[in-house]
């Protein structure tokens, strides 16, 4: 019944992506941007396991998944601390594996273990210039100023009886205007999936999530009102409205992880321009150099 509805509308992005949403790994958002209401922490240097006489922790295990990243979201979440314990076992026996074939003594080692410290130490540092300075107070101001641009939109309770011809909606209409029960005749008569049990409820929709003649029909009618058959691509409806009232606008609660993400970058950014600004960068390929610009956005 409800139309092909596309995401919200994300707010437009800084320019390099690849820059700012790495950096924005589990870890990365400040406790501001999370419920406030979320247990305390296990301590970093808890044990978890030891493979080998090599102890794993709460840390490996927040680091692990920080590697994993967006990955993580298609775990259940019962299954989390499972999947990262498993990937820190695989980790230690491999590690070790390497560390017997003296890996540690090779060139390509020591420049990824060069690559590996930066990455670490960017992680480390953007914690603490950018996700602790992030505050509810902040967030508080962020969500304010969000809603006060949200127009005030209606919401519509209805239900509807859906049937394949003109003349069976016109049949039912009759029944209705001479005192018949809406929803036993939704239960009855209704070919939509479900109205056995729901009585052709709808329950409470904005104009948008509906195809636009069944949206004119029932957000066109007084409460109580049953409309005339209207036509869909799905069939006739007959809808009866139940309520009106103004929907309810997104919480604090539902807008903060959005809301400390756009804090996060936009402070990344502010930063990034900042260091950027202060360092002397060579690119001596110039193509390579102009393409790098284009992600990385002008130099402040």
């Amino acid at each position: 019944m409800t139309s092909n509805t596309l995401p919200g509308k994300r707010s437009s992005l800084l320019k390099f992506p690849a820059i700012a949403f790495l950096a924005l790994t589990l870890g990365g958002l400040p406790l501001a941007a999370s419920a406030q209401t979320a247990p305390a922490a296990p301590k970093p240097d808890a044990v978890v396991a030891t493979v080998g006489g090599e102890q794993i922790t709460e840390a490996d295990l927040a680091f692990a998944a920080e590697d994993l990243g967006q990955d993580l979201q298609n775990v259940p979440q019962d299954q989390v601390r499972a999947v990262l314990l498993a990937q820190m076992i695989d980790l230690k026996l491999m590690a070790e594996a390497g560390h017997g074939a003296k890996l540690e003594d090779t060139d390509l080692y020591k420049l990824r273990l060069k690559y590996l410290t930066d990455r670490a130490l960017r992680r480390a540092y953007t914690k603490q210039a950018v996700s602790d300075k992030i505050t509810p107070e902040e967030i508080k101001a962020a969500y304010d100023k969000q809603v006060a641009t949200i127009p005030d939109e209606e919401e519509v309770h209805a239900r509807h009886i859906l049937v394949t011809t003109e003349d069976d909606a016109k049949a039912i209409k009759a029944q209705l205007d001479g005192g018949a029960d809406f929803a036993t005749l939704a239960k009855e008569k209704s070919i939509e999936p479900g109205a056995k049990d729901s009585g052709g409820d709808l329950g409470y929709f904005k104009a948008a999530q509906m195809v636009k003649p069944f949206a004119d029909a029932a957000f066109a009618m007084k409460v109580g009102e049953v409309s005339q058959p209207v036509q869909t691509q799905f069939g006739w409806h007959i809808i009866k409205v139940e309520d009106r009232r103004k929907a309810a606008k997104p919480t604090l609660e539902q807008l903060t992880p959005q809301l400390g993400q756009q804090l996060y970058v936009a402070k990344y950014r502010a930063l990034f321009d900042q260091l950027r600004t202060a360092s002397k960068i060579d690119i001596p390929d110039a193509a390579l150099k102009a393409a790098v610009e284009a992600q990385l956005g002008p130099n402040q």
